[in-house]
């Protein structure tokens, strides 16, 4: 991949956008269940913010994946930024119960718009030959800045507190400060020059094809026509098998990551300095691992990378789940992020190579879906299990129940993405 001067200027500003989206979304990860906690509420009333937010990003991912995939990509992507700002900031002083849950349905809808459109939008702004080294670049630029709102946010909280401030007041300040900072992004947006988008006749266009061969080529025209019906067929069950592969991740990840600050705190009492270095040092590790993932997956195939990533992460998660002893824990906690994690990108950019362009937005948006509902379904099941087993046994089961879910995830996505042989994919059928 070229150094960031030669990128081109539409991926620039919107890195510089996202910069600013991750930081205030790095502070809301952090402290936003800890302020709720602060207020009053129990362990079950954050089970119920993550799972109405999330049950909000999923039901609306498929409208923004519609509406990206046929109108502006710019305009839905500074419409998100700019509302996930406001609502941001909002959230910072909600106490009531029906308050922080409508705010909290807000936010989960305007987020949806920089997950579902991101990746669609990065790929139609370079060459296919640069999109893995370019999902690699984003996802460690994403994680960076969440890494920059996750850790200064804790350590300004806990500066406002040593301060005189009280806990709730300054974990307040810096949630508005993320919020500002979210808002923000939609700034280097406005400058983005967004050309018409650009469509692929061989597939989508076979009649006009034939109409220009003249008369005598109208039989291979309906041949063209059957092929691309053939090639829409399996895109749709391209897409199913991405979907499906998704939702035990979601599952899974929607047991343990909205908690892992609750985790540390409640199991080991951390101070809230300490929990989000702990965070922090994850993603920075995860940014390492990404970047050293278009290696692997030249080595090995993009579908082995992935597979190799996600089961490398188990014996860590684990580990995580079961040990008593915070600093094996922070150890641990910090490669599985980072392995897991690490095959976000290159499962990216198998989708949009795999999938055409007119329905990568679709797709991507199908897949996310997925995974929130996996979020939104398992906020009860976390805070049940946590509340009637206890801060040892309860997060040990939803750490066991993760990785089960993690292997079958697996397993499912080696079997039906696994690359073919060159000697197998010259005999093998083109409708398979």
């Amino acid at each position: 991949m070229a150094g960031i001067a030669e990128w081109p200027r539409n991926v620039k500003l919107f890195f510089a956008a996202n910069l600013l989206y991750q930081i205030g979304g790095g502070m809301f990860s952090v402290l936003y269940n800890l302020y709720i906690q602060g207020i009053g509420y129990t362990d079950a009333m954050n089970g119920r913010v993550v799972s109405i937010q999330s049950l909000a990003t999923a039901c609306i991912f498929i409208p923004i994946g519609l509406f990206g995939d046929r109108l502006s990509r710019k305009m839905l992507l500074i419409v998100g930024a700019l509302f996930s700002g406001i609502v941001f900031a909002l959230r910072a002083f909600a106490e009531a119960e029906p308050l922080l849950l409508a705010l909290a349905v807000c936010s989960g809808v305007f987020a949806a718009f920089f997950q579902v459109l991101a990746i669609p939008f990065l790929a139609e702004n370079v060459k296919k030959s640069q999109r893995l080294a370019l999902f690699s670049a984003y996802s460690s630029l994403m994680l960076a800045a969440q890494v920059i709102g996750s850790m200064g946010g804790g350590v300004l909280a806990d500066a406002l507190q040593h301060s005189g401030l009280e806990r709730v007041a300054s974990l307040r300040f810096t949630l508005f400060a993320g919020g500002i900072a979210t808002l923000a992004a939609f700034a280097p947006m406005l400058f983005i020059r967004e050309d018409r988008r650009k469509s692929e006749p061989p597939k989508t266009s076979p009649a006009e094809a034939g109409r220009d061969l003249g008369p005598e080529a109208a039989p291979e025209a309906v041949g063209t026509a059957a092929e691309a019906s053939g090639s829409s067929g399996r895109s749709s069950r391209l897409i199913f098998w991405f979907v499906l592969a998704q939702l035990p991740i979601g599952l899974g990840s929607g047991l343990v990551v909205p908690y892992l600050n609750l985790y540390f705190t409640n199991r080991f009492g951390v101070s809230l300095t300490t929990m989000s270095l702990l965070i922090s040092l994850g993603q920075v590790m995860t940014i390492v691992s990404m970047l050293i993932g278009p290696s692997l997956s030249k080595r090995v195939g993009p579908v082995n990378a992935v597979v190799i990533f996600q089961m490398l992460s188990l014996p860590f998660l684990l580990t995580t789940g079961f040990t008593n002893i915070a600093l094996i824990a922070s150890v641990t906690f910090l490669f599985r992020q980072a392995l897991m994690n690490a095959a976000n990108p290159i499962q990216s950019a198998i989708m949009v190579d795999r999938i055409p362009d007119n329905k990568r937005g679709i797709a991507n948006s199908l897949t996310q879906t997925a995974f929130m509902l996996g979020w939104a379904s398992m906020g009860p099941v976390q805070s049940h299990l946590v509340t009637t087993y206890g801060n040892y046994w309860g997060y040990a089961i939803t750490f066991s129940i993760t990785g089960a879910l993690y292997v079958s995830a697996s397993l499912l996505y080696y079997f039906k993405f696994r690359e073919s042989r060159p000697d197998r994919r010259l005999k093998s059928s083109p409708v398979r």
